[in-house]
C-alpha cells in the first residue's frame, strides 16, 4: 500500500501519487500515459491528477496493477 507520507516529490498537488517505493516498471504510464509519467531517475510520478471518470478509471487500474503498491489515491 502506497504512502503518502513518502509521496515523491514530483506528483502533481492532489489526490493522487506515486511513493519511493516505485520500482520503475513503467507499467503504469502505459495504463494511462496521461497521468504518469516515468521520471529521467526511473520512478514514475503523477504528471497530472485524473480529471474525467475514464481517466480516474485509469488511474485505479494502474494502482491496482502496480506490482509495488506504490501508488496510493489518499493524498491532499
Amino acid at each position: 500500500m502506497a504512502d503518502k507520507s513518502n509521496r515523491l516529490p514530483q506528483n502533481a498537488k492532489g489526490k493522487w501519487y506515486v511513493d519511493a517505493s516505485c520500482i520503475g516498471c513503467g507499467l503504469c504510464s502505459v495504463t494511462a500515459p496521461d497521468i504518469f509519467i516515468l521520471g529521467d531517475d526511473g520512478q514514475a510520478y503523477v504528471a497530472r491528477q485524473p480529471q474525467t471518470e475514464e481517466e480516474n478509471e485509469l488511474a485505479i487500474q494502474a494502482m491496482n496493477d502496480c506490482s509495488a503498491q506504490s501508488i496510493g489515491d489518499d493524498g491532499e
